[in-house]
């Protein structure tokens, strides 16, 4: 070797044993500077991570998760064998043996680079679980120093089980989803312990490109990904080449994103996240609380769809009120997707009221294509709502053309037509009467289009489903269902009401004369029920409507109370009829049965109240009485389609349909389970020409519930208590029976004339003037 080139080499050799011997003091300087400021890793020891409210049903059913993150903390012990195989095989597959940084793994990384071109990682699964809990994502080299020197100081303080703990219940998976449990829910819709070796690859291949790797958003490239994950759990040795293949021939069943068979239950969430914000303040974001409600899964299934079918039966015989948009669609076929799309973006689907974009329309049929690009066709009684819409003398704002966003539904026959989103407004409420656990509770038609919960929050006036309550204050003063009470006119002039004249009728406009107590209620007679309230006296029936649990300052103590003319909300008619339904006892509806943390210890356990005498409402044999009446409303009255549909006779009920049909009602029980339906408009109207009314309109919400609640549970017929007798088949008071109580009332003076029925009532049975307005006008 010539000298020049050995002392070439010799000062190459040393200039580069100088610089790795200078490399690896900066290293060592480092590591002495940066170490000892390492975060304390310590506290992973009791991985506590972001975990959401999360609200469930008293049979486990999630149904509502309030967080920046949707995560569940599982504990590896109780994590499938085939995830955690999966995902060490394709992550980090010498997990088990490096201590933290993998030399090996990194070098072959480094040589893959140079030799592709590419950029291969080689982060361990410690350095991920280092990077995901302590530092930020960028690429720098003093991150990637930071990040080995905590990969190292968590392998000192923990165990690869702890690690690999907090890697599963960690790592971002896309849609929200943090942690493999939260995925499996997201993607699968089903708990992490029920996956199979397939579904567990699918998601060992996430993490990797949560958004690009996702089964939902790229299913191509997911599967991609999981055969990948799969061979490599062949490879290491995990699983066998026999199990890899049927692995791969697993047809994988994804959950819908748009859910449609999720239950919905946003408006009792939403009350759940509110009491619970009330009580533990913005740290029920990220403690993890379980909340569990006394609702029941198939109760609230059944009262959902109850609701929203009955607001869109009666929208059928509503007049079309158009299209909700027109746009103009390209001829070019490569161009019209982009367009529907974008017309659609703006009018996303409501549950199975769907969205579509007319493509051509005329008086016989209707071509429309949806998001998803199916293409439907519309023909027949699926047009009669659009009918107007499909002339060729339509406003151009109810044309249906081409162009026009629609919405449409499948009937029960499986055939499309067109349906309009509703503008009227409903409510639904069910609780167990024995102690006041809500059952169901809908707010409204839809949660995402109105977040008012009308069961709660809409003071509503009752109409004649309020009647009840003044038929038993009634029973205290001495009436009996035998009562003979005259159906004949009233009239008050304006110097009895201070205001305008007063003129109340009967909803058909007729008028009975004499009659029974039980038959003026069960055909809802308002000439009865304003002849009894002033008799028993308005102050009198206000003080008495307190025990139902109603405000006294929101009835005023006049004879328009007699027909609803106060003000209610159907939870408060739910705690009252409950009254009637189990003996007379108070109710106080409740909601929240359990409050647990992540680890399942119980903070708060709810005990149902107590029943005793101290929670007495009423009188047991009033709440008898006024039961065997509100069961010949249903029997023989204006709720008779309740029985009809059901075929039973222990329910008991009273519909309600104020003046000029602006609310209906029905508000109805069986000894197990009181229900209330309502429906009307935000901003109150009339709810259409035809006259709507609460058996017409509420009370089919009521039976679909009903039908599904009662389902295997026997029928329970009423004890009757001490204190009623039965007397030619009427039930009457021990101490009101034939010739005690009060025999008829009225009656002397037969079709009253306007002089003498104004006369047979004192003015202070009327508002004062600043009453008259709120009052006198709804009941003209």
């Amino acid at each position: 070797m010539k000298p020049g080139l050995r002392r070439l080499l010799f000062w190459s050799a040393t200039v580069a044993a100088g610089g790795a011997v200078a490399l690896l003091c900066a290293a060592g300087i480092a590591v002495a500077v940066i170490y000892p400021k390492l975060p304390d890793v310590s506290e992973l020891s009791d991985y506590r991570p972001k975990l959401p409210l999360r609200v469930f049903t008293s049979d486990g059913v999630l149904i509502g998760e309030f967080g920046e993150e949707r995560r569940q903390l599982i504990p590896i012990a109780d994590m499938p064998r085939s995830l955690k195989d999966a995902v060490v095989a394709v992550e980090d597959a010498r997990f088990y043996e490096h201590g933290g940084v993998d030399a090996k793994g990194l070098l072959r990384a480094v040589l893959a680079n140079l030799r592709h071109g590419t950029r291969q990682g080689a982060s361990t699964i410690t350095q991920q679980v280092a990077r995901n809990v302590y530092l930020s994502s960028e690429r720098t080299l003093t991150r990637k120093i930071y990040e080995a020197l905590l990969a190292f100081r968590l392998e000192e303080w923990l165990s690869k089980d702890q690690i690999l703990e907090i890697y599963l219940n960690q790592i971002f998976l896309g849609h929200r989803a943090y942690g493999f449990a939260a995925a499996s829910e997201v993607y699968f819709g089903k708990p992490l312990k029920d996956i199979t070796l397939a579904e567990a690859a699918m998601l060992a291949g996430v993490p990797k490109a949560p958004d690009a790797n996702n089964p939902l958003k790229n299913p191509r490239r997911a599967r991609a990904r999981q055969l990948y994950v799969l061979d490599r759990m062949q490879e290491v040795g995990a699983i066998t080449a026999a199990q890899a293949v049927e692995a791969k021939k697993e047809v994988l069943h994804l959950r819908d994103p748009s859910e449609p068979k999720r239950l919905h239950a946003e408006y009792v969430a939403e009350t759940v996240r509110q009491l619970m914000y009330a009580q533990y303040g913005s740290s029920i974001y990220t403690r993890g609380l379980k909340v569990t409600t006394s609702l029941v899964a198939a109760d609230q299934a059944a009262a959902y769809k109850a609701l929203r079918r009955g607001i869109m039966d009666y929208e059928r015989r509503q007049p079309y009120r158009g299209p909700e948009r027109f746009v103009d669609l390209p001829a070019d076929p490569a161009e019209l997707d982009d367009a529907v799309d974008e017309a659609l973006a703006e009018h996303p689907d409501n549950d199975d009221v769907l969205s579509a974009v007319v493509l051509q329309a005329d008086a016989k049929e209707v071509s429309a294509v949806r998001a998803n690009g199916d293409q439907l066709s519309i023909t027949g009684e699926g047009l009669r709502l659009a009918q107007a819409g499909l002339s060729q003398r339509a406003a151009p704002n109810v044309r249906v053309r081409r162009g026009a966003v629609i919405r449409v539904a499948k009937t029960p026959k499986g055939a499309w037509e067109i349906v309009q989103m509703p503008e009227v407004e409903g409510a639904f409420v069910a609780l167990d009467p024995r102690d006041g656990a809500i059952k169901a509770l809908v707010g409204g038609f839809d949660f995402g289009k109105s977040k008012f919960n009308h069961v709660t929050q809409a003071w509503r006036q009752p109409g004649s489903s309020f009647k009840p309550f003044i038929y038993s204050a009634a029973l205290e003063k001495g009436f009996t269902p035998g009562t003979i009470v005259n159906d004949a006119p009233l009239f008050f002039d304006r110097a009895a009401t201070g205001s305008q004249p007063w003129e109340p009728k009967n909803y058909d406009g007729t008028f009975g004369g004499p009659m029974s107590l039980r038959h003026a209620l069960e055909q809802s007679k308002n000439m009865v029920t304003i002849r009894v309230l002033e008799s028993i006296g308005p102050r009198y029936a206000q003080d008495w409507i307190g025990n139902f649990g109603f405000e006294r300052a929101k009835h005023p103590a006049y004879l328009p109370m007699a027909l609803g003319a106060g003000s209610v909300t159907p939870m408060q008619m739910a705690a009252a009829y409950g009254v009637f339904a189990n003996g007379g006892y108070r109710v106080s509806p409740w909601l929240v049965t359990r409050i647990t943390d992540p680890k399942g210890q119980v903070l708060v356990e709810a005990e149902p109240p107590a029943r005793d005498e101290s929670a007495r409402a009423i009188p047991q044999r009033n709440a008898f009485v006024m039961s065997s009446l509100l069961q010949s409303v249903v029997t023989n009255g204006t709720g008779f389609k309740a029985y009809q549909a059901l075929q039973r006779r222990d329910l008991y009920g009273k519909t309600g349909t104020t003046n000029d049909s602006i609310d209906t009602w029905f508000a109805g029980f069986q000894p197990s389970r009181v229900g209330i339906a309502w429906i009307g408009y935000d901003t109150p109207r009339q709810l259409g020409v035809r006259g709507e009314t609460g058996g017409s309109l509420s009370l089919p919400i009521w039976t679909g519930y009903m039908q599904a609640a009662l389902q295997g549970v026997p029928v329970a017929e009423l004890p009757a208590p001490d204190g009623v007798v039965k007397v030619d088949g009427e039930w009457y008071y021990d101490d009101y029976a034939p010739g005690r109580g009060i025999t008829s009332l009225g009656i002397e003076t037969g079709p009253t004339p306007p002089a003498e029925a104004l006369a047979a009532v004192p003015v202070s049975a009327m508002p004062p003037p600043e009453e008259r307005n709120r009052i006198l006008d709804f009941f003209r």
